[in-house]
């Protein structure tokens, strides 16, 4: 008779630094802690004030929105370069339909907002129904955009008359809430609506699974091309929104305002894919990343930097940007599989003997 083979001993995990993973997850916050603290050093009557947190806060809240707008698609591992042209013709249709066509802005305001959603809408059926890789087709669309903008404006500007625009509609963006700025409030609201969605909610699951593997997205029986489109058309909601607070922070229609948004948005849907979920696009994460360019830009420029450093800041961190999000999906997956390879069962020896007893 023979012996039943002994019991092989577990496979154990792959061990995983609680430190290393402290880094990855937090690098990016302790970076903005250390940022502040060396510019407070340096500019100790200028930085660390009142007036400085509240400019952050007010001037980087559309930038801040706009990069969750980004985020979305990257999620499902698509990139929306419309983004930039869809604010500009976002908050030059608000001041449009405000100033020329004389509605109430309220109404304007919803209206843009659907009619972002729309155009989010038809970004993504280009991208997954006409199967066009999504930096063409949203950089194609976004050229259109950009030439329905100069069709409204005539390319000039839209400026309101003596009267002004209404102040319950300026109030969007110049109001304070508890002593900050109102725009710091819509910004934390998205981000933590955003985060709800992607990690709470089977919506956000599903579209985490469509971006890091769409063919088994496919097996499994999730519609891709569906939850693609809903990222697109979530995304799309958010730039009119963006354009909204545009409009009431210019109060003047620009058709070429938009596109100096465009690269900060990248910047932090892409950097901030290395914070917070190491390895996998995140609103919290977006959110640390715009804090970190926020206070990098607002620190170099009080120390009286040339206007080129700007564009020079923003083009090498995305540079960092691809390379650390790269890297992090690439640590993500390996881990993943090497979890996969530990966690499964021995293979068993065959058997001595068929059919019959053995000596």
């Amino acid at each position: 008779m023979t012996a039943s083979p002994s019991p092989s001993t577990p496979p154990s995990r792959p061990h995983r630094s609680p430190a290393g993973h402290l880094v990855s997850a937090y690098g990016l916050l302790a970076l903005t802690a250390l940022l502040v603290l060396v510019f407070s050093l340096a500019l100790p009557r200028t930085f660390p004030t009142r007036d400085t947190v509240d400019s952050i806060l007010s001037n980087q809240s559309i930038p801040a929105v706009l990069a969750l707008a980004a985020t979305v698609p990257v999620v499902t591992g698509a990139f929306d370069l419309s983004i930039g042209y869809g604010l500009g013709l976002a908050h030059v249709m608000a001041m449009q339909l405000i100033v020329n066509e004389g509605w109430p802005w309220p109404w304007a305001c919803l209206v843009v907002i659907a009619g972002g959603a729309v155009v989010g809408v038809l970004n993504g059926v280009v991208v997954e129904f006409g199967r066009i890789d999504s930096f063409i087709a949203t950089l194609g669309t976004g050229s259109m955009m950009y030439a329905v903008t100069g069709w409204i404006t005539g390319g000039g500007r839209i400026v309101p008359g003596p009267q002004g625009l209404p102040a319950a509609f300026t109030d969007l963006y110049d109001s304070t809430f508890l002593g900050l700025p109102v725009p710091a409030f819509y910004v934390l609201a998205l981000a933590v609506a955003l985060w709800l969605v992607l990690e709470r909610l089977p919506l956000g699951r599903y579209l985490y699974v469509v971006g890091s593997n769409p063919r088994a997205a496919d097996l499994v029986g999730i519609p891709t091309r569906r939850y693609t489109v809903y990222a697109f058309g979530a995304s799309g909601l958010i730039v009119g929104f963006a354009g909204v607070l545009l409009a009431a922070q210019q109060q003047i229609g620009n058709p070429s305002v938009g596109l100096d948004y465009l690269l900060p948005a990248f910047v932090g849907a892409l950097l901030g894919s290395t914070a917070i979920r190491p390895g996998r696009p995140n609103a919290l994460g977006t959110l640390v990343a715009v804090a970190v360019l926020a206070v990098g830009l607002t620190g170099i420029g009080q120390m009286g930097a040339e206007f080129w450093t700007v564009p020079l800041f923003y083009g090498g961190t995305l540079l960092l940007a691809v390379g650390l999000a790269g890297y992090s999906a690439r640590h993500l997956r390996i881990g993943a599989d090497a979890s996969r390879e530990a966690l499964a069962p021995p293979p068993q020896p065959p058997s001595s003997a068929r059919g019959g007893a053995t000596p």
